[in-house]
Order: C-alpha cells, then structure tokens, then sequence
C-alpha cells in the first residue's frame, strides 16, 4: 500500500501549536510511523503524545486506527468514543456520524449486538442532517447482517446503495468495499461472471494501496470469502497470496493476520501440504483475539481437525472439532465423516442429515452434499446418496464453476459405482479427476484414482486398476493419509501389497485384505460391498480371521494388523 495512502486526507495536518513540545515531537514521531505502516510504533507515541497533551481530533484518530491495527479492541472503542464526542461538542454531526458508525461495526465484529445497534442509531440520526457519505458507510452494516442471514437480494440492494453513494463523493474507501460486497452477493446468488467482475475492480483499489488500511484488509478479506463460497479456487489463491504479502509488509498488524493465516491453511490442505497447514492454523489461533474474532480463532481449530482426521489421529481431530463448536461453529460436515471413520455409522448419518435439515442455503448444502453422498454410501443407503448426488449437480448446473462441477461428477460416479453400473461412473469420474488434477489437490485426485480403480477393475480391466492403486497410495503415503492408505491396501488385493510382512497365521490374501478393510474401521457390510462379495461371505472371513489370530473382536484384530506390519 503507498505510503501516502495510509493516512486520510482530512487528517494529514498536524496537531495544533502550542503546550508540550515533547508532546508534538511524539506526536510528529507517531503521525510518521503511521505513514509507514509501523502501527506499534505509530500508537506507542501517539500515545505517549496524549497523556503529555490531550489529542486533537486529527491525531486522537490516528491513534485509534493505530490501536484497532494492533487488536487492542477495548482501547479502540474507548478512543473512538472520544472521537465522537469531540466532533460532537464541535458541532460536526457528519463526523461525529463517522465515529458513532465505526464504533457500531467493530461491536458487531465483537458481537455486541446492543451496544452496536446503540451507535449505528446514532450515527443514522446524525448522518440524516445532511446529505454526506456517512449515508453510504450506514449500508454497509445492512449488507453484512443480509448476507449472513441470506437474503441477499437486500444485500444486493444495499450494497448498490453504498457503491452510489461512494461514487457520487468520490470516496474511494466506500465504494471499492460496498462493489467487494455486491459482487460477493452476486456470487452466492448464481451469478458468477458479475459477481466476479465487481471483486476484481475492488481488489484492484486494495492491491493498489488506493485505501485506508482498515478497508483493505476487509475488502480483501471479503473478496477471499466470497470466491470460497463460490468455489472459486483460482481466485482464492491469487487473493490469499496477495494478503499474505500485504499482511507481511506490516508485522504489527493483528485483525487480518489470523484471517489471513487461516486461508492459507484451507489452501495448503487442498495443495497437499499438510503440515504445513496444521502449522498456520496454529498460528493463527495464536494470532487471534478470541473475544474480539471468534470465528477466525473457531475456523483455525475446524481446520486443524481436518488434517487430524485425514491423518487418522482421531483423538486430535475430536478435541479440535469441539474446540471449535465450543467458539460457535458447527463442526460439520468434519465431525460426521470423523464418525464414519470410527464406525459409528448410525451417528454419522444422524449428525449429517440433521445438519442438511437446518441448511437452507444452496452453496452451504453443496458443502455438505459431498460428505452426505460418502456416508450414505458407507451405510448402504444409495437411493439417499443418489438424492444428495443429484442435488449437487443441480446446484453445480446453476453456478457453473469448475470445482462445483467436479464435486458433483465425483458423487454421481461414486453413486453408480456403489449401484452396480461400473460403466456409467467412469465418465464423471474422470471428468472430476481431470479438474482436481489440474486445480493442484493431490489428496482428492486420489480419492477419485481409487474409484476409478474400482471402476475398472469391474469391467476387467486389472491393469489399468492396478496403475490408479498404485499412484493413489504413492499420494496418500506422502501425505500421511493413514486411513485411506489402510483402506487402499485392502482394496489392492495383492498378497502382502504395501506391507511390511506377511501373517504369520496363515491367513489367506483374501482374509489379508478383509483385515485390512477391517482394521480402517468399516463395516462388514460396506467390506462387502467394496469387494462385491455378500455379507455372509465377509462374515465368514471375519470369523475366519478371529480364529487364526486368536482375537476376539473387531479393535484386538486391528491392533493385530498393526502389530503385524499388515497395514
């Protein structure tokens, strides 16, 4: 961002003459840190400057911005309440309008909702005196509560509202964020290419250092979330990487940081980097203030839940999933696919349709459909997983993005798969493994080579089988993937396959490879429809496999298999 960006043009003059000549030496000092960016600076003598001299108005802003841009929260509050009244005893209602509005905002963050309501009535009733740009800053809390509640056809309205009114007073700061918030309800309402558009041109202004830092690191923020919820990959990493730089031009900043380091860890589970993104979600529960952004500290521990499941440290990914909901956020659909990993199927399927059953809107189910269509598979219902699958090619077909697309290949191929039709899931399986191959997610582009491993093997082609088995347990080796990687050795079949020593009980390949499937947690039941056998068949084996190893249940048998090298 250009340094001359960094402070507001009606605060660019100094501090008026006379009192404590130390005091305008520090608040000289802060007025020049804050131009560069050096925020703990900037605060630490202005600081110093105010308890030598009470602030005037220019300078008791900076110093407000510069406490919010280190996470001191209460203090900003506190100063910005000065502010107000400070405009307020000078008679100048549209900035004293100002203040009461960003005092509303930072408790809305905070979830003060009656203190916020407070403020943003009074700067709505100051604003309305003139006709000024406060006006426009007022939408905004509108667009946020309308986009978090759904309705975005209010939040288009409002968001419009702010653009204009931007516009019209040349306010560079309220227009690029209220065309950041259009183009974000545009995106959940189907219509990409706009939606887009609009968050490009306002990414622009941010990237640019066209903007206060406040608005920057919303807009950018914003623009994230919103190509997430659209699926928009491409546009995640680009903006991701952009704010990781932004945010690592100024050490000291606290209320984008965290956000920052979360999506980067959404990005680098996706890229295979699994460490990696343990490590910046841990980073980012450490950056956050719980009180004051809960849902940046709640996303951190659901995202490190996620690695632990995939790694199979349940017991982890458990006490992560609950440190989570404990900060507000559902932990699904991540919860539920834990269950199925445990074998606790009937929790499994109760936990995701209930949380279907209270989603109402069209992208936050397609986030849930996927995990819906692999549990009903599990448990043997495909009609139930048919009715997902074909949920989310409906909601695919609407956004038309490319991974939305892919998703919903990846479970109508699984689905025809599981039906028997081997032939009818090639073809959206390797349309979904082409787009995640070439989107850079290793783990689910392996997930696919085994279905298509699967697939092939059915119509008789073993050696094309063998080669997705082969590169699939290649991924899920280097990533740690232990459940799948039991799992993919059963399903290979070849005695001894990705082993390190054989039974030493005379176990059959066939009775290693029930084992196996055994020991990742599934049920006889799925075992056998994984390996077209019947379920009496596979009860068989496992008595069998009792009986050799001188076992008594499902967990000794697993431990067995451990113990052995076997998985």
């Amino acid at each position: 961002m250009r340094a001359s960006k960094a402070i507001p043009r009606r605060l660019r003059r100094p501090a008026p003459p006379g009192g404590d000549g130390q005091a305008r030496d520090e608040a000289d000092r802060g007025r020049d840190a804050y131009r560069r960016r050096a925020w703990a600076e900037a605060h630490r003598c202005l600081a110093a400057a105010d308890r030598r001299a009470p602030l005037a108005a220019a300078d008791l802003e900076l110093l407000a911005w510069a406490a919010a841009l280190i996470g001191h929260d209460d203090e900003f509050l506190s100063l910005m309440d000065r502010l107000y009244q400070l405009h307020l005893d000078a008679g100048d209602a549209r900035r004293a309008a100002r203040s009461a509005f960003w005092l509303g905002l930072r408790l809305l963050a905070m979830r003060e909702v009656g203190r916020a309501g407070g403020w943003l009535g009074r700067a709505q009733r100051l604003a309305e005196r003139t006709d000024c740009v406060e006006q426009g800053y007022l939408f905004l809390p509108v667009v946020l509560r309308s986009l978090g509640a759904g309705d975005f056809d209010a939040a288009r309205a409002a968001a419009s509202q702010a653009v204009a009114i931007g516009d019209r007073f040349g306010e560079a700061d309220l227009s690029a964020f209220g065309r950041c918030l259009l183009g974000c309800a545009l995106l959940r309402q189907g219509d990409v290419g706009t939606g887009l558009a609009l968050i490009d041109e306002a990414m622009v202004a941010a990237t640019a250092g066209e903007l206060t830092p406040l608005l920057t690191g919303f807009i950018y923020c914003s623009a994230i979330s919103g190509c997430n919820h659209a699926y928009v990959i491409d546009r995640s990493r680009e903006w991701t990487a952009a704010l990781a730089t932004w945010c690592g031009s100024q050490p000291d900043l606290v209320p984008f940081s965290g956000r920052c380091l979360v999506h980067r860890a959404e990005l680098m589970q996706i890229n295979g980097d699994w460490h990696e993104a343990i490590e910046e979600a841990r980073r980012a529960s450490a950056r956050v203030a719980t009180r004051a952004d809960s849902e940046t500290a709640a996303d951190s521990l659901y995202q490190q839940a996620e690695v632990h499941r995939l790694r199979g440290d349940f017991a982890a990914a458990e006490r992560d999933y609950r440190g989570a909901s404990e900060l507000g956020r559902d932990a699904q659909p991540g919860l539920a696919l834990l269950r199925l990993a445990q074998g606790r199927d009937q929790t499994a399927v109760s936990a995701i349709r209930r949380v279907l059953t209270a989603t109402q809107g069209r992208l936050q189910r397609a986030r849930l459909l996927p995990a819906c269509v692999e549990i009903e598979l599990a448990t043997g219902d495909i009609q139930g997983a048919r009715r997902a699958a074909e949920e989310l090619e409906q909601i695919a077909a609407d956004f038309r993005t490319a991974v939305l697309g892919a998703m919903a290949a990846h479970a109508r191929g699984a689905v025809e798969l599981a039906d028997g039709h081997p032939e009818a899931a090639l073809e959206p399986l390797q349309r979904a493994f082409r787009v995640w191959h070439e989107v850079g997610a290793p783990y689910i582009a392996a997930r696919l080579r085994v279905l298509l491993a699967r697939a092939y093997r059915a119509l008789g082609d073993r050696d094309s089988a063998t080669l997705e088995v082969d590169l699939a347990g290649e991924v899920f080796q280097r990533l740690g993937a232990a459940p799948d990687l039991v799992a993919l050795r059963a399903l290979d079949g070849r005695a001894g396959a990705g082993s390190r020593a054989g039974s030493p009980d005379g176990l059959s390949a066939r009775e290693l490879q029930v084992l196996r499937l055994v020991a990742s947690g599934k049920t006889n039941r799925v075992i056998a429809r994984e390996l077209f056998l019947s379920d009496k068949t596979i009860d068989r084996h496992v008595s069998n496999i009792f009986t050799k190893t001188k076992v008594a249940s499902r967990a000794a048998a697993t431990a067995y298999a451990y113990q052995h090298g076997l998985v």
